[in-house]
């Protein structure tokens, strides 16, 4: 196996003393006060060792993986070898972990939606195939259930979908894999785990190795992929150890001076390719940890500028029941409207806009003794508008069946419904055939769920 150099592109191979193979990264080359020349290697087998007197012999040959169909509805370790195979293994191809990024000419401008079947980002954040977009958010505030939704959602989309847990628990990634099964979304992803037992080495590394695997199904696939990974902040904090060990100099919180270029490598390879070179698309979504909210650290201050827009999920509205927990005010997509369907457009033009102002308005009356009857309605619509922003985790919703839920937003019948029944009519209203939808009006549709939602309940008070 080979021993692999990122800057002086030389790798060597290591033979234990009762012949077993060590694979690592060559990462370091100096020379110590006697001038003897020392090479330091990064070991990925952390079962194996290397001790005095074992032979290293350099190969010349850059860090690579086996990659084919066979990967699709697998689970792969960080160097490639299979953990979980749903069929023969048929390795076609040879992919470098770190291949250079697709260079400005070959891409295009994003324009394609990447429909994640979450209406409050569907809406408000619009996702673009080729986009890079950081969910940012506190500890248990639901950053992978966003990654799960859209993995979910594109069932019938045809997208690649790789998820990348690093440093996570092995029982929480077993958990989110078990519910992709039981959804039958394993036919088009792959997964590659790092979890918290896994050396730093391998959870550094786990994080390029997705990102070829999503790249390869790309170039040479020619399909729109989309990858997560989850979380940018532990990978950052491996490779703090990594660099630590290796006595290079630390900066600030004790971090490498080049920690942005590691992260800013690894998410440039996202791209929308132009038609010339197969039109595939390579969809990031970055996952970072905050503590507190706090959306000036270090970290991730980093991953934001690297990024097309962040979701930032608040923990007071997780913890107010708003789920998903989206702050508008600090959610942001640098795409636009541009990935986004005409129809969605339509119906979800000023719903930003609406409640950002809901929100000012809502701190605002907090010191208001009393109140006009402008501000109450303003208000009263705005809770409106947010009981039907929420989403329950695992039931993402179609494209058609979003926008006839966001042109509820507009009409006046969610306005003679008390907040607490908003959901049940929703849940009615989503009950109704997608068919319906093109042959009755929204509002004629809205009007007989509403009646019969006043009927069921009138026959529940006289029981």
């Amino acid at each position: 196996m080979a021993f692999v150099s990122e800057t002086f592109r030389i790798s060597c191979e290591s033979e234990h003393s009762l012949g077993d193979l060590c694979i690592g990264l060559v990462v370091n080359l100096y020379r110590d006060e006697t001038m003897n020349l020392i090479i330091g290697a990064l070991l990925l087998n952390p079962d194996l060792r290397i001790t005095e007197g074992a032979k290293v012999n350099g190969l010349g040959r850059l860090s690579s993986i086996c990659l084919g169909d066979s990967a699709i509805g697998s689970i792969l370790d960080p160097i490639g070898h299979f953990i979980l195979n749903s069929s023969k293994i048929d390795a076609q191809h040879r992919w470098v972990i770190e291949s250079p990024a697709p260079g400005i000419i070959d891409r295009q401008s994003v324009f394609e939606p990447l429909q994640t079947g979450i209406v409050a980002i569907d809406s408000m954040v619009p996702i673009g195939r080729g986009q890079r977009e950081l969910v940012v958010g506190d500890r248990q505030t639901g950053k992978t259930s966003i990654g799960v939704d859209t993995i979910l959602n594109q069932k019938y989309e045809k997208v690649l979908c790789v998820y990348v847990p690093i440093g996570q628990k092995a029982a929480s990634v077993l958990e989110v894999f078990l519910s992709l099964v039981n959804r039958d979304a394993v036919f088009y992803m792959s997964m590659l785990v790092a979890s918290a037992s896994s050396s730093a080495v391998c959870q550094f590394l786990c994080a390029y190795t997705g990102s070829a695997l999503s790249e390869f199904f790309m170039i040479v696939g020619e399909l729109p992929s989309f990858i997560m990974l989850d979380d940018l902040s532990r990978h950052a904090v491996a490779y703090r150890e990594i660099y630590l060990l290796l006595r290079r100099p630390p900066g600030r919180e004790a971090f490498p001076g080049e920690i942005f270029f590691v992260h800013s490598r690894l998410l440039e390879r996202s791209a929308k390719l132009s038609s010339t070179n197969g039109g595939g698309s390579n969809t990031a979504f970055p996952v970072i940890e905050t503590l507190a909210g706090d959306v000036s650290a270090y970290i991730t201050t980093n991953v934001i500028s690297i990024t097309d827009g962040q979701i930032f999920l608040s923990i007071d509205l997780f913890l107010a029941g708003i789920k998903p927990a989206i702050d508008v005010g600090l959610s942001v997509t640098r795409v636009g409207s541009v990935a986004q369907w005409d129809g969605m457009k339509y119906v979800s033009g000023s719903y930003k806009l609406e409640l950002a102002q809901f929100v000012e308005l809502q701190s605002f009356s907090q010191f208001a003794a009393d109140l006009g009857p402008e501000t109450k309605s303003r208000l009263e619509k705005g809770r409106r508008l947010i009981e039907l922003l929420k989403q329950f985790c695992g039931f993402p919703i179609s494209l058609a069946r979003e926008v006839a839920v966001l042109s509820l937003a507009n009409q006046e019948l969610i306005s003679n419904l008390a907040i607490e029944d908003v959901q049940t009519f929703l849940g009615l209203y989503m009950s109704v055939p997608i068919w319906v939808y093109l042959f009755v009006p929204v509002r004629l549709i809205g009007t007989a769920v509403l009646e019969f939602l006043v009927q069921a309940s009138s026959l529940s008070l006289l029981i």
